[in-house]
């Protein structure tokens, strides 16, 4: 069985600046694997936070409450 941690713990992971792996839940459903990234910047209205894939340089916007995975522990809200 995986461990599972609370979003609270995710977001304080991701704050710290730290490289991590990621699953988020895309709008369409599926899940999207970020492998080796670090959270740039986080917007408290909107929930969103944008990460920085370290090996292709891409910018992507994710939204905090659709965080599946970090660092193989699964996030519950």
């Amino acid at each position: 069985m995986k461990q599972a941690i609370h979003i609270s713990k995710a977001r304080a992971m991701l704050d710290s600046g730290a490289t991590v792996d990621l699953k988020v839940c895309r709008r369409n459903g599926h899940i999207l694997e970020l492998r080796q990234c670090r959270s740039l910047r986080y917007d408290f209205m909107s929930g969103t936070r944008r990460v920085k894939i370290l090996a292709s340089q891409q910018i992507r916007t994710v939204r905090d409450c659709l965080i599946v995975e970090i660092n193989g522990q699964e996030v519950f809200l």
